[in-house]
């Protein structure tokens, strides 16, 4: 590749990346799911609008699972476990038995309605029976809900991407005869239980290991992080076992471990589940030819109101009868179920195995995910409200936040008390800080303190400041000043700037100032 191609490629990736964040930006005003509209700019882009052509299912099977697995660690890493810990149950059998009644009843109606035979009505029936991970956590955290309900559907959605990827993978597979119930049980249930103890496995380790190693820095934490729910997921598929479950189980353990600097990388996390986000709806756009969408939407329509109205509802009562789950609870559950990329990504799998019709069936896969998520995302909170769960003008959860100090344009500083510095000694009133500068906070031999005006410095103490970026260098000057001159540094003509030696050190560094 020459620079000009790798200048052209990253001009277009860059323009494609800053027209779906501001696509994201439109969705949330307009109440739409942003998946939406990141699809759309993958139409738009691709081969029918502005002629970029991108036909490789392979490749297009490989980067989704990818980004799948960059989602789910997110996912984990933003799931609260006293939320998840009582819902195991239910949304272990909704990821599993709710899913083998929703492909049968899926499929029977795909057979029916559409005349196809049951090795592809089975093989859609599957495609479209999983919740998307991305699609569930964008929609419901927005949503003033019962944690009882979003916790089970976000379970329910990190769940059963597993189970519905290696009935894909078997009906793509199987050539003639379908395999036996028995081994298609089997091989789910290894694939689960080695997924499972590898991700619980490889987060516990990973916790250990950031509670215990300092790194260099603070920005290294937030990539050692991601990198175990990539180990987690890689060494999954390695093993033959569910890489999927895998890296979602890791996400959720190190998000729940205390680790430090959470808020970075929880700020991390989410931007690159983002821009997978973002990458995986562009490329599937591109994937899709729009002269053949037309021919699908009455199918696409059909099979989906099939899953929406039957297959769901009834998955969604028998699996959570024996928990005893309101009626109203079960009703918003199952219209809560979005699809989004998975369906999507796996409707690349029979095109890469060479299933005959397997192209018709990414589209109407297309059309139903983008209909449906069209249908059922903006609708959800008047769903909420009608069913009593939730009502006009309720208070959303707090959402804490380390330092949301953008928010009221403020900087954090912070401020340690060495050997042999004046400041110790003096009192919070003597520092004089600039307006409107505060020490909110002091940490002493370990234990913190709220300071009061005459609270006393002492050697050893750390400072937590808030100030304002104007206010931000006074802030430091005022403080160097006062650690060499003491209260008094003002009138010995002390004001905080760089000595002789800080002064021939910076113009070492930064070369002569200009005149």
């Amino acid at each position: 590749m020459s620079l000009q191609s790798l200048y052209l490629g990253l001009l277009v990736g860059g323009g494609v990346l800053l027209a779906s964040i501001a696509a994201a930006r439109m969705a949330g005003r307009l109440g739409l799911p942003s998946l939406l509209l990141f699809l759309a700019v993958g139409v738009i882009v691709g081969e029918g609008g502005l002629g970029l052509d991108f036909d490789d299912a392979q490749l297009a099977q490989a980067l989704g699972t990818a980004a799948l697995a960059v989602i789910l660690v997110e996912g984990g890493l933003s799931t609260s476990w006293s939320d998840v810990r009582r819902l195991l149950a239910p949304a272990g059998v909704l990821a599993t038995v709710g899913v083998a009644l929703s492909v049968a009843v899926t499929a029977a109606g795909a057979h029916f309605l559409l005349g196809v035979d049951w090795h592809l009505a089975l093989l859609l029936g599957a495609i479209v029976s999983s919740t998307d991970a991305a699609a569930v956590f964008a929609v419901l955290r927005a949503l003033p809900l019962p944690r009882k309900v979003t916790g089970l559907l976000e379970a329910e959605s990190g769940f059963n991407d597993a189970p519905t990827i290696i009935l894909v993978l078997v009906f793509s597979t199987a050539a003639g005869d379908l395999p036996s119930p028995a081994a298609v049980g089997g091989n789910l249930l290894y694939q689960l239980a080695v997924g499972a103890l590898i991700g619980l496995l490889v987060g516990r380790v990973g916790a250990a290991a950031l509670r215990h190693v300092a790194l260099p820095a603070t920005g290294l934490y937030p990539l050692a992080t991601v990198a175990f729910g990539i180990v987690a997921f890689a060494a999954g598929g390695a093993a033959g076992a569910s890489g999927i479950i895998a890296a979602y189980l890791c996400g959720l353990v190190l998000g729940n471990a205390g680790l430090p600097h959470r808020a970075a990388t929880r700020s991390f996390a989410e931007g690159a589940g983002w821009l997978a986000q973002i990458g995986l709806f562009v490329m599937l756009g591109l994937l899709v030819d729009p002269a053949e969408l037309p021919a699908a939407i009455l199918p696409a329509v059909g099979v989906g109101l099939v899953l929406l109205l039957v297959a769901r509802p009834v998955s969604v009562a028998l699996c959570l009868l024996p928990f005893r789950t309101p009626w109203r609870e079960q009703a918003f559950i199952s219209w809560a179920g979005l699809r989004g990329a998975v369906p999507i990504v796996l409707a690349t799998f029979p095109v890469v195995s060479g299933v005959e019709g397997a192209r018709h069936l990414l589209h109407i896969v297309f059309v139903l995910v983008a209909f449906f998520t069209l249908v059922q995302g903006p609708t959800l909170p008047a769903v909420a409200r009608r069913l009593g769960l939730t009502r006009a003008g309720a208070l959303h959860d707090v959402r804490v936040e380390t330092a949301p100090l953008d928010v009221l344009h403020a900087d954090l500083l912070t401020a340690t008390v060495p050997p042999g510095s004046r400041l110790a000694g003096v009192a919070i009133f003597e520092l004089r800080l600039p307006h409107p500068t505060a020490v909110t906070l002091i940490v002493r031999e370990g234990s913190t303190l709220v300071p009061t005006p005459t609270t006393v410095l002492r050697t050893g103490d750390e400072l937590l400041l808030i100030t304002t970026p104007e206010s931000a260098a006074p802030t430091e000057n005022r403080l160097r000043a006062v650690s060499r001159r003491g209260r008094l540094a003002h009138w010995h003509g002390e004001r905080g700037e760089d000595g002789p030696q800080e002064r021939e050190l910076r113009a070492t560094t930064e070369g002569p100032r200009p005149q």
